[in-house]
Order: structure tokens, then sequence, then C-alpha cells
């Protein structure tokens, strides 16, 4: 069973920048397509970026909120997944967590959190 651990969250002001990291040890990582997925205070889960793994060739696929300003990389040899947030924005404040892109899902983690404020 693949564990999940994301990490790099923090507090930024409006149009700033953070990378977060997910670390999955255990096998199976390579071969899924993975994502991110953010949740707002009283809001549900959403799947926020997403990427595929085919060979050398990576797909990836943004929600309109985020497109322009979110990259999502991913480093099989390494079993980590990347998010790169910039130009962020209030409405971005959630707790961030990577996770596959379908079910069935790897157990949750904890997830990191970010907060955007002045």
């Amino acid at each position: 069973q693949v564990q999940l651990v994301e990490s790099g969250g923090g507090l930024v002001q409006p149009g700033g920048s953070l990378r977060l990291s997910c670390a999955a040890s255990g096998s199976g990582f390579s071969g899924n397509v993975m994502a991110w997925y953010r949740q707002a205070p009283g809001k549900e889960r959403e799947l926020v970026a997403k990427i595929t793994s085919r060979g050398y060739i990576n797909y990836k696929d943004y929600v309109d909120s985020v497109k322009g300003r979110f990259t999502i990389s991913r480093d099989n040899a390494k079993n980590t997944l990347t998010l790169l947030m910039t130009n962020l924005k209030p409405e971005d404040t959630a707790v961030y967590y990577c996770n596959k892109a379908t079910g069935p899902y790897y157990t949750w983690g904890q997830g990191t959190q970010v907060t955007v404020s002045s």
C-alpha cells in the first residue's frame, strides 16, 4: 500500500508562490495518473491538477481556476509529485492533498495547509 506525505505549505501573501511536494512510499506510484486536490473550509475536496505518465511524456490537466498559475510535475524515479503554485490568490487557501486521479484511492495523507493572506 502506498503512503503519501504532503509538505511545503505555509502562509504567503497574495501574488506569492509556493512549491508543494508529495512523497509516496511503496510500489505502484509510477503507473498511476496522479493528482493534487484541495479542500477549503466548508467545501468539498476538488481536484486541481493531474498528470499522467506515459514513458517520457507527461500529460497534464488543470481546473480552470488555476490554469496558467499552477504547474504539476512528477519524478517517478523518486516517487514524488510536485505542485508549483504562483500568483497565489486568497481563494487558493485550502489544505492540499495528493492522491490518484481516480479511485480506488490510496489512503489520504494529512495534507499541507496553504494560506494566502495579507
